[in-house]
């Protein structure tokens, strides 16, 4: 009793003995069948294409939704952020108190109300979602740095006038006022979208949907034995 060496679907000699050494045909082996039995497929996916088309549309939704956000980020800003007094003897400002620290508190307001929303928009957009992805993030970062200028610009417009020595002649002489809201230190701006970058990965790494595991391979199919 012997058993073939060769698979059983190998070409044959003329002699109509298995060639174990022949090449294959044109076109390489058929590709292995599916659990149904019917070749696997070939070419691109166009489900591909539309999910990339969906990422690109909520991408967009979420940079917009992130930039009108920005607004309430400002008038909190404006609201919790201490105030800078100054004072005119009637020819020069100054500062009312030269050792406060109004001025550093509200570049620190800002960073933590930064932080605060980038971890709130990250978590409402995993919650939409529910799976990560590169469009979310960078629409995430993007959407999150646009949202802190328009905070910041927010805030500038809204609070004191930046015309100093207007104010200062309308109030009087040895009267002490509310200096303009300003931000001294522009990297507090990375705030939001750095806050918004890192909680979302770290929510789908933690919560995301897993990919599945691929199949085993099956076994090489032989002849049977004689």
């Amino acid at each position: 009793m012997t058993a073939p060496l060769t698979p059983s679907h190998q070409p044959h000699h003329e002699s109509g003995e298995p060639d174990p050494w022949r090449a294959p045909q044109a076109g390489g082996w058929p590709a292995p069948p599916v659990e149904d039995g019917s070749p696997a497929p070939t070419g691109d996916d166009p489900s591909a294409g539309e999910e990339l088309r969906a990422d690109l549309r909520d991408g967009a939704v979420t940079v917009v939704a992130l930039a009108v956000l920005g607004v309430a980020l400002g008038l909190l800003w404006l609201w919790l952020a201490p105030k800078v007094q100054l004072i005119s003897n009637g020819r020069e400002i100054y500062l009312r108190d030269t050792e406060g620290e109004e001025a550093i508190g509200a570049d620190g307001t800002f960073a933590l109300l930064g932080f605060a929303f980038g971890a709130i928009s990250a978590a409402g957009v995993f919650w939409w979602r529910r799976r990560g992805g590169i469009v979310l993030v960078v629409a995430l970062a993007l959407g999150g740095l646009i949202g802190g200028l328009v905070a910041w610009r927010v805030g500038v417009w809204l609070g004191p006038t930046t015309d100093l020595v207007a104010h200062a002649k309308s109030v009087g002489p040895n009267v002490p006022f509310d200096g303009p809201l300003e931000l001294r230190a522009y990297g507090v701006l990375v705030a939001w979208p750095l806050a918004a970058m890192v909680v979302h990965l770290a929510l789908t790494g933690l919560l995301g949907p897993r990919d599945p595991l691929p199949p085993p391979a099956a076994p090489p199919h032989w002849g049977p034995l004689t």
